[in-house]
């Protein structure tokens, strides 16, 4: 569920000192650069000393972690904070896991994770709270209605205005239903998403508007006789992007976005969506 989808933390980087020059303008010599040690995982400030510990909401859906176990390495998301892991130099037995509800994972004040990972997506708002990470996922929102209801066959977002939708309460998807849909009623808000499923079960709404990934698994595990729609931007053009949120002001962001960085130029993240979210890119744009 783009939820309302990514986590700017601030730290320190090493930088090379500059020599002055002397009094008589004589030319002098720049001491060779050393390398930082900056990211290496004693360097790190943690929760727990030499502990990696990782927050993420329960119950953990489908195809984000695997039968709602987070430390499994099962799963998009658990696959990539395993992986984000290993760039920081921690194994599997140094890895921590803390339940942490969506919205309290963006909210301000202290944090009882070194990330959180969670579909959280990238907002100027959020950012202001807390430190978002380089974006690891681009997402879309997707609109999940019943086989043969009367917007089962919307090819168009105009088509969408006259139904009763269901969100989540602080995800992107309202943000999206709002701007980019503009319903000409208000949407139902739910505060959690499995609430806003069994509206959609019990036909108390039409449709149910959640990241496309999540609208997948909805449809194929948790509500019968149900279809995706279509999938469209939150932004209307503009990517949206999951980040691994941090507390503001984290020592740890330049390295976690190192980390982040190194997995996308080595393909990494490419192989673990192509693993976990490969059915996403099938669903019909609206427009």
């Amino acid at each position: 569920m783009a939820r309302p989808s990514m986590l700017l933390a601030l730290g320190a980087l090493a930088a090379a000192a500059v020599a002055c020059a002397p009094a008589d303008n004589t030319a002098s010599t720049s001491p060779a650069p050393t390398t930082s040690t900056a990211c290496t995982k004693e360097q790190l400030k943690l929760i727990t000393p030499g502990k990696l510990t990782i927050g993420t909401d329960k119950p953990a859906f489908e195809p984000w972690f695997k039968n709602d176990d987070p430390a499994s390495g099962q799963g998009f998301e658990s696959a990539v904070a395993y992986a984000v892991a290993g760039e920081l130099g921690f194994d599997r037995t140094e890895v921590q896991w803390n339940t942490v509800k969506f919205d309290a994972a963006y909210a301000p004040g202290p944090k009882q994770f070194d990330f959180d990972i969670n579909q959280v997506s990238i907002t100027p708002d959020r950012a202001k709270a807390v430190d978002f990470s380089h974006g690891y996922y681009t997402a879309k929102q997707a609109v999940v209605a019943l086989d043969g209801s009367k917007v089962a066959s919307a090819t168009s977002l105009a088509e969408l205005k006259g139904a009763k939708i269901g969100v989540q309460v602080g995800t992107t998807a309202l943000n999206a239903v709002r701007e980019v849909i503009k319903p000409d009623k208000d949407p139902n808000v739910y505060n959690e998403q499995i609430d806003s499923i069994s509206a959609l079960k019990n036909k108390q709404i039409d449709v149910l508007v959640l990241d496309l990934p999540t609208a997948f698994y909805v449809t194929a595990a948790q509500v019968d006789d149900s279809k995706i729609v279509g999938q469209f931007s939150a932004t209307g053009g503009t990517p949206e992007e999951f980040g691994l949120v941090m507390e503001r002001a984290s020592a740890l962001k330049p390295c976690v976005d190192k980390a982040v960085d190194a997995l996308k130029s080595k393909g990494e993240l490419a192989k673990i969506e192509q693993e976990w979210l490969s059915e996403a890119a099938g669903a019909p744009e609206l427009k």
